[in-house]
C-alpha cells in the first residue's frame, strides 16, 4: 500500500483537497485531529507529558488540561519543542495502527500541517504540497477564522516557508484559481492507482 503525505501552509486548502480524495474512496488520516485524540488515549504519551510538564497537565478524570499546558509552551520554543517531541511519536504510532485497518485501499493519505517539519514525510512513498500565493492564503484564513491580517501573518510566519516545502514535495497542487482543482486531484489519483494492483482495489 502506498502512503501519501499531503500538506500545505495555512490557508492553502489542504483539508479541502483531502476531502476530494475521500470522495474518490481514499482513506485520509487527519494528523491534527489525531494529535488531539492521542493526548487522552495514548498512555505512553500521557505518562511522558505528566513527567515533563507535571501531573497538572491532566485533571483527575483524565481529561487534558489544555490551559495549563498552553501557559507553559506559549511563546516558549524550547517547551513547545519538548511537547512536540512527545506528541509526534504518538501520532506516528496512531498512523501505523490506522494504516493496518485500511490495507485494502490502493493508497492512503496522511494530511499533516507539519508533514515536513516533523519528519513524517520520510515515512511516505510520495508527498503532495498544496500551494497558493501568500496574500490569497492570508485572506482565506482571515475569512475562515475571523482574525486580523496581523494574526494570520503571525501564524504563517511560524511555518516553514512554502518555497522550502516545494523543494521537498514530490507533487504540487495549485489552489490559486489559476487552474481547476479536481483535474489535478484526478491526475494524481490515477497515477497512484497505477502503482497498486487494481485486482485488490475495493473502495467499499
Amino acid at each position: 500500500m502506498l502512503k501519501i503525505g499531503i500538506t500545505g501552509n495555512i490557508g492553502s486548502g489542504k483539508t479541502t483537497i483531502s476531502h476530494i480524495f475521500e470522495l474518490l474512496g481514499i482513506p485520509v488520516f487527519y494528523s491534527d485531529e489525531v494529535a488531539k485524540q492521542v493526548m487522552t488515549n495514548d498512555t505512553k504519551l500521557m505518562a511522558g507529558i505528566k513527567k515533563h510538564f507535571g501531573t497538572e497537565a491532566y485533571f483527575a478524570d483524565g481529561t487534558f488540561n489544555r490551559k495549563h499546558l498552553s501557559s507553559i509552551v506559549f511563546n516558549n520554543d524550547a517547551q513547545l519543542q519538548a511537547l512536540n517531541s512527545l506528541v509526534h511519536p504518538a501520532v506516528f504510532r496512531a498512523f501505523d495502527g490506522w494504516v493496518s485497518q485500511h490495507n485494502k485501499a490502493p493508497y492512503v493519505l496522511k494530511e499533516a500541517a507539519i508533514l515536513f517539519e516533523s519528519g513524517s514525510y520520510k515515512d511516505c512513498n510520495h508527498t503532495i504540497l498544496v500551494t497558493a500565493p501568500l496574500p490569497m492564503r492570508i485572506s482565506r484564513v482571515m475569512r475562515r477564522d475571523g482574525i486580523t491580517q496581523a494574526d494570520a501573518q503571525s501564524r504563517n510566519a511560524r511555518q516553514m516557508p512554502e518555497e522550502e516545502k516545494k523543494k521537498l514535495a514530490g507533487f504540487i497542487i495549485a489552489n490559486d484559481n489559476s487552474q481547476l482543482i479536481i483535474p489535478q486531484v484526478l491526475a494524481l489519483h490515477q497515477q497512484f492507482i497505477k502503482q497498486f494492483p487494481t485486482l485488490f482495489y475495493d473502495p467499499e
